[in-house]
């Protein structure tokens, strides 16, 4: 769901960047906030790991698309209540600016104009609003498995459909013509409900995986509901990183070979209303855009440049590493300065 800068005006586009710069920087100031206790107010080194990543794991599965049966669309995760699940809602969304911001430079997936749209639809809508809104109501009580389930499937699913009509929305307010509203609100919202429900299920099972494994990890605002099966055990906080790291490195440079051919929900459905997935755009902000990205991004569309058929899984398996690389070392150099920015205003406070 990551709409090109043809999709919108500068003004919508700028307006949207300064509503999500905005939510980013919230969330940084509830990260590195002084209002808890002291103990609180430490840094959690744990969660910068887990951070780095979820963010690499997050980056490698959106390089994954599914095909959705009948529709010749496909879908990818978003990865916003996953993340929001594991790192809670505000480090959540950092991150996923994060793996957006490296999508869009260094492999022009998503426009510049656009990444404030993108943050905003894919981060700031499941990480801020759902996540705390739906998914902590459904699981609160006691962690378990059937109510991690439910509480997955049905926060993706009402993520998506969100995200979904504020893309439509982004594109009304911007005057494209080109694209019809009521027949792009009744293409879009379907076919992001069956993406969401993949998605849901792909959460769901991520997530009870870590429960079993290490289930104090989780930030669900519920204490885990203790069983003949499971007990929170002392467990090396380096375990979880090394799984998802090794994960997001088989998926990134193995698994996203075989990711579907079909376009992606936003790209059927444009296809479907305006008669072409690849509207275009003239005027400076556009051109200026442009530029950057084509000086930035060292593998568009996830390819070497200028590369052909003979060398195409090549630059994918490449581009799923370099771009898992990229995240963790990115989403850890950002946590571990913001932390670091809590840590000394909360040393700051106790003098």
């Amino acid at each position: 769901m990551h709409m090109a800068d043809a999709l919108l005006s500068p003004a919508v586009g700028v307006g949207m960047l300064a509503l999500s710069a905005a939510a980013i920087g919230l969330s940084v100031k509830k990260i590195s906030s002084t209002s808890l206790s002291p103990a609180e107010a430490s840094p959690d080194d744990k969660k910068i790991p887990m951070m780095g990543v979820m963010g690499a794991f997050v980056f490698a599965g959106q390089m994954i698309n599914f095909s959705i049966p009948g529709t010749g669309s496909s879908g990818h995760i978003g990865g916003g209540i996953l993340l929001a699940a594991i790192l809670g809602p505000f480090p959540a969304l950092i991150t996923l600016a994060s793996i957006l911001l490296i999508q869009c430079l260094f492999f022009a997936d998503g426009g510049l104009l656009a990444w404030g749209c993108n943050v905003f639809n894919m981060g700031v809508i499941p990480c801020l609003i759902v996540y705390p809104l739906i998914y902590r109501p459904l699981v609160r009580g006691g962690l378990n498995r059937k109510r991690i389930v439910s509480a997955s499937i049905v926060s993706v699913v009402a993520g998506l459909q969100a995200g979904a009509f504020g893309v439509v929305l982004e594109t009304l307010f911007s005057g494209i013509t080109e694209i019809p509203f009521g027949a792009f609100v009744l293409l879009m919202q379907p076919i992001h409900l069956a993406i969401g429900l993949v998605e849901g299920i792909v959460t769901a099972a991520v997530l009870c995986y870590v429960y079993g494994a290490q289930p104090d990890i989780l930030e669900a605002g519920a204490e885990p509901v203790p069983d003949a099966a499971q007990t929170l055990r002392k467990q090396s906080p380096w375990k979880l990183p090394l799984v998802f790291a090794a994960l997001s490195l088989v998926i990134g440079a193995v698994l996203s070979l075989f990711a579907s051919s079909y376009p992606d929900g936003l790209e059927w459905s444009l296809e479907k209303a305006a008669g072409t997935a690849e509207l275009e755009r003239s005027g400076p902000v556009y051109e200026a855009a442009s530029s950057v990205l084509e000086k930035t991004a060292f593998l568009p569309d996830y390819a070497f440049p200028g590369g052909d058929d003979s060398n195409a899984a090549a630059g994918t398996a490449v581009s799923g590493i370099a771009g898992s690389i990229i995240t963790l070392l990115l989403v850890c150099g950002i946590g571990f300065v913001i932390y670091a920015l809590r840590r000394k205003t909360a040393a700051g406070a106790q003098s």
